[in-house]
């Protein structure tokens, strides 16, 4: 395939990259062989209109499938709290597959609408459930990560919605990778992931033999990790130690390891999450409202620290990564200025704290792919060609002035006010997966 555009994407941390009308080739497999600037010669397959741009897609490394109904809605409680009012009842909803299955396929087709073309979802403790979305992401063409929760602490979760014992929830997360690697024409594109929920949801027995099992297969890892005052607290109170030393001690702090969160983790946990090649899934919407704490993206990130973005549907009631990248940017600003005004303005903050929509989009794309060990994220020779076109014309949500709005400008308007319906065109791995009516089932409607 030969596709005619100019690109906008970030393939280092801040670095704002623009290439003007480049015709992009790709062999079969969907990888990127040249990006060269157009000529009367190139002959390209696909020729975008001058208004729209050509972006990588985008990478969300946290999300909850099942909680997809609930976007937007129950974040009056606290984390302890919501789980057990809001999240939990819901999810145990997903043992009956047709209701799963109707929310995998109003949810999957509207992500990819929204330019995530990569996303990293933890499912629910049901295997034929999680099954099912693994089938759903590979039928509609995104490229996903799909992790059967594990979770069986008499104390973190309800006795109706929990692994009967250890052994169990480590057998049926085996037999859920056994599933998703088997099914009928994945060729990698949808991959399963070993998934404790998070230490108070699990026993040692459990998180010992789920470690034990990422290593046999080879499979990365997904959890929450020093989420919130009351998370980081309880880990510290029964382990003596934090979320990561105690993850590493049971085998589940590994490379590319996605760690949810991470907003109390110390100087000394950044560091041993860093040296292990493990990342966090930085969710600032969702992190505003539980976390009581803000994530040092700026200082997690000059330590060496790998860190994509996440929506943590639906603790994040945003689920287009648009809307994180602004939040992220704007959550690092209140870090650096502090927010209490009674405190002076040389000590309310904590400096240095800032980051900038390229470093935001960058988390959102190349960042996440390197969290995840995939070559996505940048629109360059030798990775894949997961990319959106997004409209930035008169007709479009962003609003551009010829005489004032350089490249800066129109990328920085672009990622603060593009929503799904500027998303033109989608693609993943070379193929065009852009959704229509026509492939999506009617919303959900109130029960």
């Amino acid at each position: 395939m030969k596709i005619r555009g100019t690109i906008l994407h970030t393939p280092n941390k801040g670095q704002l990259e623009v290439l003007e009308d480049r015709v992009v080739s790709t062999d079969p497999l969907g990888v990127i062989i040249s990006v060269v600037p157009y000529t009367d010669d190139c002959q390209p397959d696909i020729e975008l209109d001058k208004s729209v741009v050509l972006l990588p897609g985008l990478v969300d490394t946290h999300v909850h499938a099942p909680q997809w109904p609930q976007l937007g809605t129950g974040l009056d409680e606290p984390l302890e709290k919501w789980l057990f009012k809001y999240t939990f009842p819901l999810e145990a909803r997903y043992s009956d597959t047709s209701f799963a299955q109707r929310v995998w396929q109003s949810m999957v087709p509207k992500l990819l609408g929204q330019g995530t073309t990569t996303a990293v979802y933890f499912s629910s403790i049901h295997e034929a459930a999680t099954t099912a979305l693994a089938e759903t992401c590979l039928a509609f063409g995104q490229r996903s990560y799909v992790g059967r929760v594990a979770m069986d602490h008499p104390d973190g979760t309800p006795d109706w919605y929990r692994d009967l014992s250890a052994s169990d929830g480590v057998e049926a997360s085996h037999r859920s990778i056994v599933d998703i690697r088997s099914m009928p024409g994945n060729k990698g594109l949808v991959q399963p992931i070993v998934t404790p929920r998070f230490i108070p949801a699990c026993t040692d027995e459990l998180l010992s033999g789920l470690g034990r099992l990422a290593e046999a297969e080879s499979v990365l890892t997904q959890t929450h990790c020093s989420e919130s005052d009351w998370e980081h607290g309880y880990v510290l109170e029964r382990h003596g130690t934090s979320d990561t030393s105690s993850l590493e001690s049971f085998g589940l702090l590994r490379d590319h390891s996605v760690l949810a969160h991470g907003s109390h983790l110390t100087e000394q946990d950044i560091h041993v999450a860093a040296e292990a090649g493990a990342g966090v899934a930085h969710c600032p919407i969702s992190n505003s409202y539980f976390a009581n704490a803000i994530f040092p993206l700026a200082r997690a990130l000059e330590s060496g620290l790998r860190v994509g973005l996440g929506s943590d549907v639906a603790g994040g009631s945003q689920s287009n990564l648009f809307r994180q990248c602004e939040h992220a940017v704007t959550v690092s600003r209140m870090l650096d200025d502090g927010v209490d005004a009674s405190v002076g303005a040389e000590t309310r903050g904590v400096h240095n704290s800032r980051i900038d929509i390229p470093t935001a989009f960058w988390t959102a794309t190349a960042g996440g792919a390197e969290l995840l060990g995939i070559p996505v994220g940048v629109l360059a020779e030798g990775f894949v060609f997961d990319a959106i076109a997004v409209d930035i014309g008169p007709n479009s949500s962003v609003d551009l002035w010829p005489e004032l709005d350089d490249w800066p400008r129109v990328f920085e308007k672009l990622v603060r006010c593009s929503t799904a319906t500027d998303i033109t065109r989608v693609w993943v791995a070379g193929n065009e997966v852009t959704t229509s009516s026509d492939n999506q089932l009617q919303s959900l409607q109130p029960s």
